[in-house]
Order: C-alpha cells, then structure tokens, then sequence
C-alpha cells in the first residue's frame, strides 16, 4: 500500500464518524492503522475463508448516558479472528428501543464506512455480515422486524441473537 494512502489525518480531514479504535493485539488506533492491521491479518493467509461481522452494543448509564461499542470481527472460518471496537457516549438515549435502534445505526454507519473504504483500495469481496443484539425472547422480540428491515433494507445481510456474537458477545464486552 501506498504510504501516502495511510497518512494519518484528523477527523475533519477525513470526515469519518468512526476514527479511534482499540484492538487487544494492538492497542489504540486511529481509522487507517485499523484498516492496515485488518488488511494484513486478511492478506497473511489470502487462500482461507473469511466472514466480516459488524456489531454493536451498549449500557445504559446514569443521567441519560449510554455507552455503544461498534466492533469490526474478521474471522478466519474455523481458525480464529481478530477484532477492533470503537466507543461513544451519547445523551438523551432514555428507552431501550433507543438504544437498540441506535446500535442498528451505529452498525450500518461502521459498515458504510468500511465497504466504503476497502472499494477505494478495488475490494470488493467482503461479505459483510451485520450482528445485532435482539432476539426472538425477551423485551427486543417486539423490535425484531423493524431492526432486520431496517438492515436489510440497507442491503446488508443481518444475524439476530442466538447468532449474532458480534454484538452480543464481542461488543458487549468492551460496554
């Protein structure tokens, strides 16, 4: 890749809603070194079969704040993954039907981006799969259909609990 490409830019240069992430394996990073890291986890072993996952979760805190994680999961099928979150707060997020459609949101933003950035590298295999944090039990069964509308209606395929760790499991743990 061309090292001009993987410039490091602030947020108003890049007009990105997601910039900052963390990674166990590598710590902090900004957009573009996330992207690299992915690249290169994909490129190290380009032959085996690979599932791009997006999801989000979140908390409810005190005083109106909820925290959301945004997670980006490459698994390797049957050989492990990797994974990168990114965290925001926000206010005035006071219902659990809030919440839930904002981490829909969250998650198709994240997608966007993403889709968006590996087509301007000529990627476009991906098969991006959207996780999200509902189920048939429980108070989100009544949101189901309008959330897997919603993503689907964006054009993405989508995966609901008891299937969709990459929000139930992997964001959740960063909430």
């Amino acid at each position: 890749m061309d090292a001009q490409m993987l410039k490091t830019k602030t947020k108003q240069e890049t007009g990105l809603f997601f910039s900052d992430f963390k990674s166990q394996t590598y710590g902090s990073l900004n957009w573009d070194d996330m992207l690299s890291k992915l690249l290169a986890y994909i490129g190290a072993e380009p032959g085996l079969d690979y599932e791009l996952i997006i999801g989000s979760d979140s908390m409810s805190g005190h005083s109106g704040i909820a925290e959301f994680v945004s997670a980006i999961v490459v698994h390797r099928k049957n050989k492990g993954g990797i994974y990168f979150w990114s965290k925001r707060s926000e206010t005035q997020i006071h219902t659990l039907r809030q919440r839930i459609f904002e981490e829909a949101l969250l998650s198709l933003r994240l997608a966007e981006q993403l889709i968006e950035a590996l087509k301007s590298r000529d990627i476009s295999d991906f098969g991006l799969t959207i996780h999200v944090d509902i189920g048939p039990n429980g108070e989100t069964k009544q949101m189901m259909h309008e959330i897997v509308g919603m993503i689907r209606g964006n054009g993405f395929e989508v995966k609901t609990k008891p299937d969709s760790y990459g929000a139930s499991s992997v964001a959740d743990r960063h909430t």
